[in-house]
């Protein structure tokens, strides 16, 4: 190679540095993120860059337009507080007039979904991240093609990441059979069609516009079966909230490069509960979950209880738990003493130990694996896909169910208490080795 192409090389490497650390500035990021990518930026510039494009952006506005929500409007008059928060930030108000099951073991969860399936006579609309490929996810796969046979619109929406291993023969019988399967953000696309660090982790069937089944659960063996030790919850929830998710699925639908008409939910009041569902993600333009869980730790009087398979909280969120701590509320954070990301759990270590020096109660679930995404925060509680981490909080596409309504909130608090029976207090304190591996991990929990 010449002097002359060398140096060449050398001002695009300067050029191109330039660029990704003015996006990197640009972007609305944790400070410990931003650091992080600008000093690998700087350091190794060769890798760091391609990594960047690939990994690093949050939000992509044209590519990814705000949901378009059918009514922003609440049908409850004396909100909650974390309500109005939510609505100030535009997500739709909470709406009362709803029934809601809560599925808090793999058997009511399998037999739920497959009545909701089963129910449907009109449309079926269903977005997951992951589909396995395992007798659970054929059997799944199944039923939706049977539906399909009997005259009956499918439109699923699959995470191609979370999707990588589904059973192909079944999908490609389902779409022969009529129904459409679209995959959310490509490995392979146009550069201003999606981004592969852009996850869509929602997970919902909508039922004829007027029942949905959701929550935390994905489709496979080990989170709908008794096959092994794996705890998880969701809900089965008809009434007016249901206008949301379907507004969710729409937006999602067309991201995908389709279109599909306005759906409208005609459901009349089914029962007492009241609920909020909050979308977050690049098609919110703001971080909603994340900016008003934040506020709602901050003014807790009583109670702030987290249950989360994977635990890397923002400073803010982690500065709150502390704080409320400090304040001498009862906090707690359930997760499990070995989930299946072991990444995960070695980049959990320091913020754990830094929380159990709060005053956090610290509850390890030993049994197996613990997979909900809950919260119970005095009075009010949420269920839903977002694990309480930096990238559910800030990158991916998420749907949370806020519950505000006494009857529903104590089932979440009774749940939470019933798993919690089963977990060891405390942290177990590292050697040397692992603390190192530990703080290695934590750096990397920003750019994940």
């Amino acid at each position: 190679m010449t002097w002359l192409a060398s140096y060449g090389l050398i001002i695009l490497l300067v050029i191109a540095t330039g660029i990704a650390m003015i996006f990197v500035l640009q972007q609305r990021r944790t400070p410990q993120s931003a650091s992080a990518w600008v000093l690998f930026i700087l350091l190794l510039p060769y890798a760091a860059i391609p990594l960047f494009l690939a990994l690093g952006f949050r939000k992509q506005g044209s590519r990814f337009p705000p949901i378009r929500f059918n009514s922003v409007t609440s049908s409850v008059t004396d909100a909650h507080p974390v309500a109005q928060t939510f609505c100030q930030f535009g997500i739709p108000g909470p709406s009362d007039g709803n029934a809601i099951a809560l599925n808090i073991d793999s058997a009511t969860a399998r037999a739920t979904l497959f009545e909701t399936i089963e129910a449907a006579t009109v449309r079926l609309d269903i977005i997951f991240y992951l589909l396995a490929n395992d007798a659970t996810a054929h059997d799944f796969i199944a039923a939706l093609t049977r539906k399909v046979r009997r005259g009956v619109a499918v439109h699923l929406v699959l995470d191609r990441l979370g999707t990588l291993r589904a059973p192909r023969a079944a999908l490609d019988e389902l779409t022969a059979a009529g129904g459409e399967v679209r995959y959310f953000s490509p490995f392979l696309h146009p550069p201003d069609n999606g981004h592969m660090n852009l996850r869509n982790h929602r997970k919902m069937v909508i039922a004829d516009r007027e029942r949905v089944w959701a929550g935390g659960r994905n489709i496979g063996d080990e989170y709908l079966t008794d096959r092994k030790i794996w705890i998880d919850m969701g809900y089965v929830l008809r009434g007016p909230a249901v206008q949301t998710f379907l507004d969710v699925f729409t937006s999602d639908w067309d991201v995908t490069g389709k279109t599909i008409e306005p759906l409208i939910c005609q459901c009349a009041p089914m029962g007492p509960a009241t609920v909020q569902l909050v979308p977050s993600g690049p098609d919110t333009p703001l971080d909603a979950l994340h900016d008003t869980l934040v506020n709602a730790i901050h003014r807790a009087r009583q109670n702030v209880w987290i249950a989360t398979p994977y635990f890397l909280p923002t400073d803010a969120l982690g500065q709150a738990l502390a704080t409320a701590a400090r304040r001498g509320l009862d906090v707690r954070i359930m997760l499990p003493e070995r989930s299946n990301q072991w990444t995960a759990d070695l980049a959990r270590g320091a913020y754990l130990r830094d929380l159990d020096g709060a005053g956090c109660r610290i509850l390890r679930f030993t049994p197996g694996m613990l997979h909900a995404k809950v919260g119970v925060i005095d009075d009010m509680a949420w269920v839903g896909s977002a694990n309480f981490d930096v990238r559910s909080m800030l990158l991916n596409f998420e749907a949370v169910l806020m519950i505000y309504d006494t009857d529903t909130v104590c089932g979440v608090r009774d749940w939470f208490e019933a798993v919690a029976s089963d977990c060891t207090a405390g942290i177990v304190r590292p050697g040397l080795l692992r603390r190192i591996a530990e703080g290695v991990f934590r750096l990397g929990a920003p750019i994940l």
